[in-house]
Formats: structure tokens, sequence, C-alpha cells
């Protein structure tokens, strides 16, 4: 392309001293190591050092079992028969229903369970779900009814993985529910020995936001954004999260619902939003209260990034002034960005101790300098294991730094916390915090999109 369009002799390019080259421009770059893995101390295996960005949960147990006291199965696939047989029998019997008729079957199956437990002050702590094949809207249907009408929790099955009792396919399964009903699944052996600067190696409780916000696809003129915050619920471990989401006007960016002021009937001011309510709920969960933010905002281009600064660091420090007038943590604020067209290659590709196995950069490789900014704090970070095409490195950018992190600390967090993400054994493209609150928008406006269809 840059020699057919010839841009070395562009009269335009050479007037503005622009100077086009041909080759790939040869950074510096380092790979930062991968973090060691804690898991239940009764497995065979207790800790864990990934190599490649991939482990499997071969012969270890999750460092924190959720419980699960009363769960059921429904059944709609026609594969599958009513007399399937249970490792461990459930309390409730199997349920099987037609795909056609979701919100009848959810609504006697709730109906019927809490009929058996009500009476034992027990209630329904999980439901499995069997999907056919070809679901159509069927998993959409029930999600929706399960999160806004029932209060349940679900975990779908595709009929053909169940047929095959694949080990990875269950164990993946797994992950999710001992997630979705309390779980940890692994922490990083830094944040349990308080190694990790600034988060966990001083006596301050750090919390760990994350924060996305959802558009409708073009030619949609009237659905809402989705704007979700999440935010870490323990310390030190900073594994597990909790989430919020709101809708908010059409194509708005900047979160509105971050924090927010009104007068109640009798005329007294009153404040909420997300964040306080995330901060209360770390207070509970932990009986302290963060001294330090690092707050990880996802989907901000460029062009907006002073009017996220002014009106959202703003609105995190106003619900923090909220709680006490005093209170008043160290912030971090960072974007993370992943839809850029830089891509990194190794220069010798051609060795294996270069590239993972997909022969792209390994994971941790992160770039700082030349093809950054030169004033600014932002860095590039190859933070997974590529498995088809090119990996695309997530750009983040320190927009607001109290905490004082240096380079180095920083970046190793980063890479450090994209080893913990919880529904799959190997490190993601973007820090966690980010990718859940990335899921939850997705989700509600997935719910949204259902709710309004007709």
């Amino acid at each position: 392309t840059v020699h057919h369009n010839d841009y070395q002799n562009d009269p335009y390019a050479r007037e503005f001293g622009i100077k086009i080259s041909d080759k790939l421009s040869l950074v510096e770059a380092r790979v930062l190591p991968a973090p060691k893995l804690k898991y239940h101390d009764t497995g065979k295996e207790k800790y864990c050092s990934p190599r490649t960005g991939q482990w499997n949960m071969m012969n270890k147990k999750m460092v924190n079992g959720g419980k699960v006291n009363n769960w059921r199965c429904i059944n709609f696939s026609r594969k599958v028969q009513e007399s399937m047989e249970f490792f461990r029998t459930p309390v409730l019997p199997p349920y099987s229903a037609q795909a056609d008729q979701v919100k009848q079957a959810l609504s006697a199956c709730f109906r019927e369970s809490m009929r058996i437990l009500q009476p034992q002050q027990r209630e329904l702590d999980l439901l499995i779900v069997i999907l056919p094949e070809n679901n159509g809207s069927l998993y959409g249907d029930l999600k929706r009814i399960c999160e806004t009408d029932l209060g349940l929790v679900s975990q779908c099955c595709l009929t053909k993985h169940v047929f095959r009792r694949n080990t990875q396919y269950l164990a993946n399964v797994a992950l999710k529910i001992n997630v979705k009903v309390g779980g940890r699944n692994t922490v990083l052996v830094d944040a349990l020995l308080r190694r990790i600067p600034l988060v966990t190696d001083t006596d301050t409780p750090t919390i760990i936001f994350g924060a996305d916000v959802t558009h409708p696809p073009p030619g949609e003129d009237k659905s809402p954004s989705i704007a979700a915050v999440v935010a870490s619920q323990d310390w030190p471990e900073v594994t597990k999260y909790a989430g919020l989401v709101c809708a908010q006007a059409h194509r708005q960016e900047l979160i509105e619902d971050l924090y927010k002021e009104w007068k109640d009937p009798q005329g007294r001011k009153t404040s909420g939003g997300m964040i306080q309510e995330l901060l209360r709920s770390f207070n509970t969960a932990t009986g302290r209260q963060p001294g330090r933010i690092i707050f990880y905002r996802d989907g901000v281009s460029e062009g907006q990034f002073y009017q996220v600064v002014f009106s959202e660091l703003k609105a995190i420090k106003d619900a923090c002034s909220s709680l006490h007038p005093d209170y008043n943590p160290l912030l971090t604020f960072i974007v993370v960005q992943k839809r850029h067209h830089t891509r990194l290659f190794a220069h010798n590709y051609n060795d294996r101790s270069s590239v993972d196995r997909s022969g792209n950069i390994r994971p941790g490789t992160v770039v700082d300098s030349t093809i950054c900014h030169p004033t600014e704090f932002d860095f590039y970070l190859c933070s997974h294991a590529g498995i088809k095409g090119t990996s695309r490195p997530a750009h983040y950018h320190v927009l607001w730094d109290e905490n004082k992190f240096t380079a180095d600390e920083l970046q190793s967090l980063t890479n450090n916390l994209c080893y913990t993400y919880a529904r799959c054994t190997q490190s993601v493209s973007i820090v966690p915090p980010a990718y859940y609150a990335h899921l939850a928008a997705l989700g509600l406006d997935f719910i949204w999109s259902l709710s309004h269809r007709w």
C-alpha cells in the first residue's frame, strides 16, 4: 500500500515534513514475568506458574469454593432423557420443558422449587440449564427472566457438550459457577504475601474499579446506551468483583450515574450512585474503607480524554466525600483502549523463544517508548497468548495518578491482574475489571433489546 500510494513523493506530506517508511518501526520491548497463582491447599498442585499465558485445572482445586446447597437442572433439549443420572442427586428433581415455552417453564420450575424449599427456610441457589444446539432466542429469554424476574443464578450448557463429558469443558463450567455463587478460583501469590506495590504492600486497602459503556448499533436511534461499573470486593486478594449496570442517554459516553444528588419528598438533600454503592459494599465485605482507588476505564477515545477526566474524576471524588467530608482516597485513573491499529511483531520471529505457539509476541510484552507519547504516561501491553491471527496489544493511558505509580509498578500490576480472569485458565487481553464491566454492559444491553423487541 505504501508503494502503491507513493507517499514518499506526496507534495503535501513533504510540505508538512512527514516521511513515510516502507519498513516497520523497530521498538524496544521487554517481557514481564507471569505471576504465580495460588490454588487450594488440598489439591495436588497448590501453586501454578503459567509459562505461555495458558494453564489448566488438572490436579488443582479452586482456592475458595462458593456454597450451593440447593440447585436444580432444567432441560430444554429433546435429546437428553428425563431420567438422566447425576453423580450427586440434586435436592430437587430434574425438570424438562419445551424450548418454545421458556417463560412458563421457568416460572413453573421456580414455583415448584420454592414450594419444596420455603417450608425449610431455604432458597434455590443455582439453576443448571441444558439447551438445544439451535436455541434461537431461548438463551437470551432465559437469562432475562432469571436475572430480572426470578433473581436466579443460572448456568447454561449445550447438549453437544453435555454428551461429550469433556473434562476441560466441565472444568470451565465449574469455574463460571464457582464465581457466580461467590467463590474464588485463584488468587495472586504476591497479593497474599502483600508484595504488590501500592496495592497490598501497605496497611491501606485498595479497591480496583472497571467501567465501560456500550452503545446501540448504527441505525438504532431510540435504544439507550448501557453503562457498567464493577469493583473489587476483597483485599488483599483483589479477585472478587461486584458490578452495577444502568441505562443512560442514547450514545452518551460519559457515565451519568457514577454519582448523583437529588432531594427526597421532605426536601432533604440525598446522594447516591454506583461509586458510592460499591464503596459501601467494599466496606461491608472487608470492614475497611479503601485508601486507594485504581480505576480502569474502557471505551474512551483520545478525543474524549479531557471530558472523561473532568466529569468522571469529579464524580468519583464527590462520591467519596459524600460518605464522609474528610474521606479522600488517592485515585489513579487509567483508560484502556483495544480499538487501535498498532500491532507488535517479534523482530526475530524465527526464534521460537521470542514468540508464542501461534507466532505472536509472548504474553507480557510491554512497550512504553518510541511509539508512545513523549511526555504522557502510556504503554502498550500484550498480556494474552495469541490463538489465531495477530495479537492486538491493549493501550493503557494513565490520565490521573495520585498514587504515584512508577511505570514498572503499574505495568506489572496490570499484567498480573490479567491472569486472574475468572472464566478461563488463561491470561486475557485487557485487565479483568474492565473486561467484567464490558460483559456486564453487554448483558444488560442484550436483555434490554430482547425486552423491547416487540
